[in-house]
């Protein structure tokens, strides 16, 4: 599957990565989309939309072509600082919402346009919503979290991640994410094993991989009791979460 990051369009949500993805079941849809996450890496946003569009054209049920169209109006309308753009790309995030309910990327990309928009309580209420509809996606509980922490409220955020490990207790961006806010809160020791615990069932995390590499060569916190029996490895992709 071909992706595609965009830098992070919103101060207050600076540390937000999304991803334009490229998967479809219509082989013709599939090529198209790909081709326009191609042309937006190296700089057509023009172009990259046009391809899109055609690729929505061949393949009318691909939610990725929707949520890929959202973000190319959602750069454009930040940059232009144009409200009909925005207005386009929250339209096409609700369109790639109507194909794949629990499309991870589009509700981060549209819950990040309402903060923008000052809609702050749009964005969570979106959120809790796709939660109570989904209760076995540990995925909405994580982007709860995340808003929740953005937002400050460390001890919102830490509930709805332990709520996501409860669903799925391997969920890596989750334990990383309680890591990180254990770690900025001073629980060294158990930011260092939620770290541990997400390398284990994500390898491919070079920023949890340095932040854990950080605090052991800092020395052990006291009382912890030994070193870490798990080794993080390194190089991949980015992750989700800074």
């Amino acid at each position: 599957m071909n992706t595609l990051r965009l830098r992070p369009s919103c101060a207050c949500l600076s540390s937000l990565l999304v991803c334009l993805a490229a998967a479809g079941c219509n082989v013709s849809g599939k090529s198209l989309n790909g081709q326009g996450v191609a042309m937006f890496n190296q700089g057509s946003a023009d172009a990259a939309e046009a391809t899109f569009l055609q690729a929505r054209s061949a393949d009318p049920a691909n939610p990725h072509v929707y949520y890929n169209l959202g973000r190319v109006y959602h750069e454009r309308g930040i940059a232009r600082k144009d409200a009909k753009q925005l207005e386009q790309a929250e339209n096409f995030y609700n369109l790639c919402l109507n194909q794949d309910p629990n499309h991870r990327e589009c509700y981060r990309s549209l819950a990040v346009l309402l903060v923008e928009q000052d809609r702050s309580k749009d964005a969570f209420t979106l959120l809790e919503n796709w939660a109570q509809r989904s209760p076995n996606i540990a995925d909405a509980r994580v982007e709860q979290a995340r808003l929740h922490e953005e937002f400050k409220d460390n001890a919102a955020a830490k509930e709805k991640l332990l709520q996501a490990l409860t669903i799925e207790p391997t969920h890596a961006r989750a334990l990383a994410a309680l890591g990180r806010i254990r770690e900025s809160e001073g629980e060294v020791w158990q930011a260092m094993h939620d770290y541990s615990r997400s390398l284990a069932h994500d390898r491919n995390q070079p920023d949890v991989i340095a932040r854990l590499a950080a605090l052991q060569s800092k020395g052990m916190p006291p009382g912890a009791g030994g070193a870490l029996s798990s080794q993080p490895a390194t190089g991949g992709p980015t992750p989700i979460f800074r």
